[in-house]
């Protein structure tokens, strides 16, 4: 059992370096709360367009 452990300790210490190491970005700190969604105009615009046409 202890084998078992072990190997899954290795494996996951293993995927870690290799994924730091590959230049991905690995964020180990947890859950973000202030995500900010990029805002543009021609996103919005096409949002307003739709709608108001729909109100006349």
């Amino acid at each position: 059992m202890w084998k078992l452990l072990a190997g899954f300790a290795v494996f996951a210490a293993l995927a870690i370096f290799i994924l730091m190491k590959s230049g991905g970005d690995i964020d180990m700190s947890g859950e973000k709360h202030d995500v900010a969604a990029p805002h543009t105009e021609a996103a919005a615009s096409a949002v307003e367009a739709p709608a108001s046409a729909a109100s006349r």
